[in-house]
């Protein structure tokens, strides 16, 4: 009988190898390979051949969801959990992904019946305490401490629950699959059959996924394309908000975001973020400014900050959070080029006050106008909000969904809000009188700063 042949598999990326290497040749890690069985497994045993349909003859049918009564939870989902889908929720270490869906399951049991919550890291007495300090007493939420997916897949097959939660995918591992739990190929054999499952018996599963140093859910990429859905919960440590974004939704509109705030009884629903990251804010004091963020279909006020002081250092610093650092140097030279601003000599701080991250665009103005209110020391009027992408040769630019960020700026109070001029047309004639439209930074620092 012939040896079976091995192979060695990178445990973060899963690059394969007949031999053994140092350092992966895809991702860089160092000693990350391990030996395994190449296993050419054939995961279904039927060998029956489907017969492919004509588009026009597929039916329409809408997926059923459940709905768990957290509003912000289902927002991300695209308004509730698919039955039979399976989701991945990733996020830093003690950031709040086990007490979310602990609320989560305690809901589903309100409504739906049995939840059936599956830990690889803790013992059930453990997450007994955690339940209590939340307020959790259902009799319908299953808890059982267990690693091994077999022994899983038959507790789901016989309970039936109505939601799964496997805390976490890294700790699960398949016996006849030759390596350790957390590998590339234990991760995904057991992404692959709770996919099985959910389809199987109809019924959703979460999985809780580790984070990388990168930020990156743990394990291979891989895993991100066999699940249905990709969160990620973002928080700070500093901080008690929390954002739960969607990366990926085969069922729902993706960018997404649930904001929520962390108390000792457990997370809490903000539903008017806008006021949240504008409490506090100091109206007459110079490098501030506000703008309308959109995550998914959803605006949102947030304010940016600049300080800019001379720089005691031969390479003035940049220090930028919540912000791309190399969008906002390129701001920087933008207003130093295109307005004649003279700030190569000054540090420059930038901040996102509330510990939102902020990826588009659309706030390369207010960045721009916090950092030019900061060096001349002259304050923005607090009634006014900035709306505009700006282009290299010093253009403000339109944005998307203009007008829902401007009826968002209305309803908090901003009476003057300055957007790019080929945006004007595109605004209800009921919001127009709120508008100034401008064409290029100079000329919109000089509205701003009434000269």
């Amino acid at each position: 009988m012939a040896r079976p042949q091995k192979i060695y598999i990178c445990d973060i990326c899963g690059y394969r190898s007949n031999k053994w290497l140092g350092k992966c040749p895809s991702c860089g890690s160092w000693n990350s390979f391990r030996e395994i069985e190449n296993s050419n497994r054939v995961r279904s045993s039927k060998n029956s051949v489907k017969t492919p349909l004509p588009v026009t003859q597929v039916s329409e049918s809408r997926e059923k969801r459940i709905e768990t009564g957290i509003e912000e939870f289902d927002r991300v989902l695209g308004g509730g959990i698919v039955e039979g889908s399976v989701v991945l929720v990733g996020g830093q270490p003690g950031v709040g992904k086990s007490t979310l869906l602990l609320q989560v399951g305690n809901r589903i049991c309100e409504f739906h019946g049995k939840v059936l919550y599956v830990s690889g890291e803790e013992s059930e007495t453990q997450i007994g305490l955690r339940a209590g300090r939340l307020g959790i007493n259902s009799e319908d939420l299953f808890l059982i401490s267990e690693t091994d997916f077999d022994s899983i897949s038959r507790i789901i097959e016989k309970e039936k629950p109505s939601l799964v939660i496997i805390d976490s995918v890294q700790t699960m591992y398949v016996e006849e699959v030759g390596s350790v739990p957390g590998s590339v190929v234990q991760v995904r054999e057991v992404a692959y059959r709770s996919t099985e499952i959910a389809k199987k018996l109809n019924i959703p599963i979460f999985l809780i996924g580790h984070v990388t140093k990168e930020g990156n859910i743990a394990g291979p990429s891989l895993l991100e394309h066999i699940v249905d859905t990709v969160l990620y919960f973002e928080g700070d440590s500093a901080t008690d908000l929390r954002v739960l974004r969607s990366n990926k939704n085969r069922f729902g509109p993706t960018n997404e975001v649930g904001i929520f705030e962390m108390t000792q009884s457990g997370l809490i629903e903000v539903k008017n973020p806008s006021a949240l990251f504008l409490e506090g804010r100091q109206v007459e004091v110079p490098g501030s400014s506000v703008t309308v963020a959109m995550e998914g279909t959803r605006p949102f006020l947030i304010e940016i900050q600049a300080l800019v002081s001379p720089s005691p250092f031969a390479i003035p610093r940049r220090t930028v959070i919540g912000l791309d650092p190399n969008r906002v140097s390129l701001l920087i030279a933008i207003l130093e080029k295109r307005a004649h601003y003279h700030i190569g000599g000054q540090d420059v701080f930038v901040n996102v006050v509330g510990g939102m991250r902020i990826q588009e665009t659309a706030s390369d103005f207010a960045v721009i106008s916090a950092i030019a209110s900061s060096f001349r020391e002259k304050q923005i009027s607090p009634e006014t909000l900035l709306i505009g992408e700006v282009g290299l040769v010093g253009e403000v630019r339109r944005v998307k969904e203009v007008e829902k960020r401007v009826k968002e700026a209305v309803k908090s109070g901003f009476s003057r809000i300055i957007i790019p001029a080929t945006n004007y047309g595109e605004i209800s004639e009921k919001y127009r009188k709120f508008l100034v439209g401008v064409k290029n930074v100079a000329e919109a620092l000089e509205v701003i700063f009434d000269e």
